[in-house]
């Protein structure tokens, strides 16, 4: 985006960089237009685009993961949540150790895997759960689930969550908790993310109380705390998030159906894994013809993201790109150009616009997609 230097990440080119490092087959996101948003290496546009293409800016300040979803649901903040590049202020490690009756470890901006290589095993001893951040608004709590149980583990996340307001409201409160013994330390699929209220009205919102489905699979229900989600399903990783997905639309209902795929930043953007986050990529490729075919003839499927996660660095953190837009279905008008929107809330306007709501922020593009021709 324009303004990526203001965030540190100037250069930074997630699609990019994979494809010319690794290089990217992807033939099914390609035939629906990947590769016509913008020229990738090695992977040649589609002739005939089988989808509508294009790409959004975030209007938000930030590039969080909160920050993101909220945007797709018509919310657009006025200033990002707190991030702590130094940690946290002392005085509120002590009210949160005081709170849970012990100390703690770390409280540094680190990858999740590094800190637990870095502090697991004192952390063993100690029985200290370890606290760490990143460049987003978060304030994590790793612990060891033979330490911690994790029942445990998510209720000291509710008193940070508890504790984490004002000032101090960062976007989300994780559980991470992991497994193994030193020197071979594990994050495991039990966590948790506690986030803040979103304000109203959004999209969940509208949607529930026009009395349609909200399904929200994988961390979505957590990023919305809940609000207007009707139905959760699991995702704790992208196989399960689409084998998820592939059940529920399957179904006989009306409404959406909102999916994250975990994998992209927790496995591979986060630690600088270019072969697994393009392996990734792939194996989503893979599914998507599955999912086309599930469609019925009134179903529209749109892929886009909440934000990019270059996997070649320098940093490991989110990194604050333009991101891709492709819908497509069998009501979908084949290779409309999008082009490039001014926020990711033009896709929340276009969902409300189909059921005859409509939230405060966003164009529709409804029917530039031919949706009802």
């Amino acid at each position: 985006m324009p303004d990526a230097a203001a965030y540190g990440d100037a250069g930074r080119d997630t699609l990019g960089h994979i494809a010319e490092r690794r290089g990217l087959r992807a033939p099914n996101l390609v035939r629906l237009g990947l590769a016509n948003i913008r020229p990738l290496a090695g992977v040649a546009p589609a002739g005939a685009p089988e989808g509508a293409y294009g790409k959004a800016a975030l209007l938000s300040p930030g590039k969080d993961t909160t920050a993101g979803h909220w945007e797709m649901a018509g919310i657009i903040l006025e200033r990002p949540f707190p991030t702590y590049p130094h940690g946290f202020p002392r005085d509120v490690i002590e009210k949160f150790e005081q709170a849970i009756s012990r100390k703690t470890l770390g409280n540094y901006p680190a990858s999740g895997t590094e800190v637990i290589k870095q502090l697991g095993e004192q952390h063993l001893r100690t029985g200290q759960p370890i606290v760490y951040t990143s460049a987003d608004s978060v304030f994590q709590i790793a612990a060891h689930e033979d330490v911690t149980p994790v029942e445990e583990l998510y209720r000291i996340c509710q008193i940070a969550r508890g504790l984490l307001q004002g000032e101090h409201r960062v976007g989300r409160v994780i559980a991470r908790p992991f497994r193994g013994e030193p020197g071979a330390f594990v994050r495991t699929e039990r966590r948790h993310d506690y986030a803040v209220e979103p304000p109203r009205p959004m999209l969940l919102d509208v949607l529930a109380e026009a009395g349609l489905q909200v399904i929200g699979v994988g961390k979505i229900p957590d990023i919305f705390l809940n609000r207007g989600i009707t139905r959760s399903l699991a995702g704790k990783n992208n196989r399960e998030a689409l084998e998820s997905t592939l059940t529920v639309i399957a179904e006989s209902w009306r409404g959406l159906v909102f999916t994250n795929l975990v994998d992209f930043d927790m496995l591979y953007g986060h630690r600088l894994d270019v072969e697994g986050y393009g392996r990734a990529i792939e194996e989503v490729d893979t599914f998507i013809p599955t999912l086309l075919n599930a469609l019925r003839p009134r179903d529209l499927l749109i892929l886009t993201a909440d934000h990019g996660c270059d996997p070649i660095g320098p940093s490991t953190d989110h990194s604050r790109e333009y991101v891709p837009i492709l819908a497509c279905g069998p009501h979908v008008r084949r290779g409309v150009d999008l082009g490039a929107r001014a926020t990711l809330a033009d896709i929340g306007q276009t969902i409300a616009e189909n059921f005859g709501v409509t939230i405060p922020h966003g164009t529709s593009f409804l029917a530039d997609i031919g949706w009802g021709a």
